[in-house]
C-alpha cells in the first residue's frame, strides 16, 4: 500500500528521560486519518516514541495482527470469522475498540447534472455481479446515454467488504471491472477528473475534497439522506453508516508505549476524529474502552 506515516519527532533534551518505545500500527485507509492524527499529537507528548501507521487495507492488516507482526489494526469492519481462527492458531488475543463512525460516501464528478439521488436498489443494480448497467441511461431511463465509469476500493478493504453486504447482501460480491485502488485519495482524484465517474470511500474522505467532488443522496422511504455527522450519528443515513474500530494485541498493551498510546487515543478520539471528518461516538463507549485496557 503506498499510503505511510510515520511521526519520530523533534526530540527536546528535557524529554531524555520520558517514555520511550515503539508502536507498529497497519491497516484500514478509512482509519487511517483518525490514527494519524492521534500519532501526530501523541508525539508531540511522547517524542522518543516511534509510532508507524501502514496502510494495507484492513484485511491485509488483520493478515500481519492476527500473526502477531503489529501491534495495532485499523479496521472499518469488524474481525471475519476466519481471522479470529488464525488468531486463535496464532495465539494471538487481541480487543476491539470503537474509534468513531463512519458514513461511507457515494460520490460523483461536479459537472454531472443528472443525479440527484440513487436508492439502493439502483446501486445495486450497478454494483451487483454480473452488472448489465454500461451507461447513465441503463440506471436511470430519464438519465443521458453517456458511459458510466465506476470507482472503488480494492478487495482487502473494509469499506469494500461493508458496502457489497449493505448493497449486494453479501460481502465481497461485487462487479470487478472498476477501477480499484486501495488508496481513497486515488479514488478521489479519478472521480474529481471524470464527469461519467461513480465511486465510493470513507466520509472524512468526501469531507477532506468537497471542492472537488459531490456526494449522492440515498433515498429511503422518508426522502433522500445525504452523510453528515448528524444523519451518520442518528443513523437516518443508512444502510452505509457504521462504526470504525482499532484492534489492540493484548501483548503489546503490557508494553508501556503501546499502553500509552491506546489511552491517548480514545482519551483523544472524540475530538481528533471530528476534526478528520468522522463523527464522535457517545462518551461512555471511550470509557468503556480506557476500563478495558486497564
Amino acid at each position: 500500500m503506498l499510503l505511510a506515516f510515520i511521526y519520530t519527532g523533534f526530540i527536546n533534551p528535557a524529554f531524555a528521560g520520558a517514555l520511550r518505545g515503539t508502536v507498529k500500527i497497519d491497516g484500514s485507509s478509512t482509519v487511517f486519518p483518525i490514527t494519524e492524527a492521534v500519532a501526530e499529537e501523541f508525539g508531540h507528548k511522547h517524542p522518543r516514541v516511534r509510532v508507524t501507521v501502514g496502510v494495507s487495507g484492513t484485511g491485509g492488516g488483520f493478515k500481519k495482527f492476527s500473526a502477531g507482526e503489529i501491534d495495532i489494526n485499523d479496521a472499518s469492519r469488524s474481525i471475519k470469522d476466519s481471522e479470529i481462527k488464525i488468531a486463535e492458531k496464532n495465539k494471538v488475543s487481541y480487543l476491539e475498540l470503537p474509534i468513531a463512525y463512519d458514513g461511507i460516501s457515494v460520490v460523483i464528478n461536479p459537472k454531472n447534472t443528472w443525479v440527484d439521488f440513487l436508492s439502493v436498489a439502483e446501486l445495486k443494480k450497478i454494483w451487483q455481479p454480473g452488472s448489465t448497467v454500461k451507461t447513465w441511461k441503463d440506471v436511470r431511463s430519464s438519465w443521458p446515454d453517456r458511459k458510466i465509469r465506476l470507482y472503488g476500493p480494492g478487495t482487502d478493504s473494509g469499506t469494500f467488504d461493508y458496502f457489497t453486504k449493505a448493497i449486494n447482501g453479501k460481502s465481497h460480491v461485487s462487479r470487478s471491472d472498476y477501477a480499484k485502488s486501495a488508496d481513497p485519495n486515488v479514488l478521489v482524484q479519478g472521480v474529481a477528473g471524470d464527469q461519467d465517474a461513480l465511486g465510493y470511500f470513507g466520509f472524512a474522505y468526501y469531507f477532506e475534497n468537497k471542492n472537488l467532488i459531490n456526494v449522492v443522496p440515498i433515498k429511503h422511504d422518508s426522502g433522500p439522506v445525504a452523510p453528515s455527522g448528524k444523519t451518520i450519528n442518528d443513523g437516518s443515513y443508512s444502510p452505509l453508516s457504521r462504526p470504525i474500530f482499532i484492534y489492540v494485541r493484548k501483548s503489546a498493551l503490557k508494553r508501556p508505549a503501546v499502553y500509552a498510546f491506546v489511552k491517548f487515543y480514545l482519551e483523544n478520539a472524540a475530538v481528533l476524529s471530528k476534526e478528520v471528518g468522522y463523527v464522535p461516538l457517545p462518551k461512555a463507549q471511550y470509557d468503556n474502552g480506557l476500563k478495558q485496557i486497564k
